[in-house]
């Protein structure tokens, strides 16, 4: 099983989105988009688990205490640097409360041989990804100029900043994802409250 934790976001923040990628995805057609329902907000990939491993990993997410948090979504970027972008994000903003969050849970994965994170925190909703690339943020020996999201770089300089609202995340969520052709479908297995 595929696994992943993450936030849900709100559907009036996910229907703005999905109006913006709409009226933008044409600006950069060979781009895969993601779907609006499957948009969300990832605190921890896991990755491939046993199922025997899921009951361990949602005890060991039951015992994270953290406060319900205040997430504003706008502007946009391209990881790993829009010369040789392989991902169009959406950024948010939430204060350090996210960020704890992500290390509280970094560290509950971690006692279940989990490895931790190798990188800082980096809080984004992946929009659309380059044909057959990587989604990491991080740099690759292969990244080399393209131009898969160039014209939609153009198109958005002449645009003022989106804004697509804040919410209160109010729960966190054990997910699977299922890899096939059409893409990545997710469902979630457990929620986790935040007070």
């Amino acid at each position: 099983m595929r696994l992943f934790i993450a936030l849900d976001i709100d559907e009036s923040i996910r229907q703005r989105i999905a109006l913006f990628a709409e009226g933008v995805s044409g600006f950069a057609p060979d781009a895969r988009w993601v779907k609006p329902e499957s948009l969300h907000v990832t605190l921890k990939f896991i990755g491939e688990q046993s199922e025997t491993q899921v009951d361990p990993i949602k005890s060991a997410l039951a015992t994270i205490h953290a406060s319900a948090i205040e997430v504003r979504f706008g502007n946009y970027g391209f990881f790993p640097t829009a010369k040789s972008a392989r991902v169009f994000w959406i950024g948010m903003e939430a204060g350090p409360q996210l960020a704890a969050l992500a290390a509280s849970i970094d560290e509950k994965m971690a006692t279940l041989g989990i490895p931790k994170e190798d990188r800082p925190f980096s809080p984004h909703l992946t929009l659309a990804r380059g044909a057959g690339g990587s989604g990491s943020p991080r740099r690759r020996k292969d990244d080399a100029p393209n131009r898969i999201f160039q014209h939609l770089q153009e198109k958005l300089a002449a645009l003022s900043t989106p804004e697509f609202g804040t919410m209160t995340a109010r729960a966190f969520f054990l997910f699977q994802s299922q890899l096939s052709p059409k893409g990545s479908k997710y469902t979630k297995l457990a929620r986790f409250e935040l007070a």
